[in-house]
């Protein structure tokens, strides 16, 4: 994969949202005018210091771009307004570009790239990609920026925590869930979702580090 983000936009209101967003068009028609061997992907952002006001590169402009090129649309935890979630968007966009890569953080207030912890979002990224059968169609990738804490612990807790939410989603029976709500019975998907949030799912978790020899890290 190979990801093309780009810091753009204004600080204030602009008085001309359109031109500088032809411009960026034009741009990328170039850089990607010559075909590599390799999957391109292009990555929005909703602000930044110094483009409070307009980003260039919105997440409209790079879904409606990807999707007339045919290139992988990345889509960033932390890149969207508050009240939005990349989990909601999954569904949605895989309908329409072929490869989605995603670049899984933990965003706290502006888009700060936290180590990513087993959260609601985490879990609920992890089951639209297994609800919607798209393990072969999309690219995770994460981050450990946190430079307060150990990198090699960075890295390794953040791709344990994508595994655990990835096996919890494994262990859903999503089919069932499926299927109660094709037939209208809201009432039973409710009981189940609700059961399941009690479900052991760590107990697969640790026999499968004690099938694979791997040392337990609580002690």
């Amino acid at each position: 994969m190979v990801n093309l983000w780009i810091a753009d936009g204004f600080k204030d209101t602009p008085a001309d949202t359109l031109t500088p967003r032809k411009h960026l068009v034009e741009s990328l028609d170039t850089i990607y005018a010559e075909k590599m061997d390799v999957v391109d992907a292009l990555e929005s952002k909703l602000f930044g210091l110094g483009v409070e006001s307009y980003t260039v590169g919105s997440h409209e402009f790079y879904m409606g771009y990807t999707i007339k090129n045919k290139l992988a649309l990345c889509m960033d935890a932390g890149h969207y307004h508050p009240t939005e979630m990349v989990s909601s968007k999954i569904s949605a966009v895989s309908l329409f570009v072929d490869r989605i890569l995603l670049h899984v953080s933990r965003p706290v207030r502006w888009d700060s790239d936290h180590v990513i912890t087993l959260d609601d979002e985490l879990i609920a990224i992890s089951r639209e990609i297994i609800r919607c059968e798209l393990l072969e169609r999309l690219h995770i990738g994460l981050d450990f920026f946190d430079g307060s804490i150990d990198r090699i612990a960075a890295w390794t807790i953040g791709m344990r925590n994508m595994r655990k939410a990835l096996l919890i989603a494994l262990l859903d029976p999503y089919k069932a869930l499926q299927k109660a709500e094709r037939e209208f019975d809201f009432t039973k998907r409710l009981v189940m979702s609700e059961e399941l949030k009690a479900m052991p799912w760590a107990a697969v978790w640790n026999e499968y580090n004690e099938r694979s020899n791997m040392k337990g890290i609580i002690t």
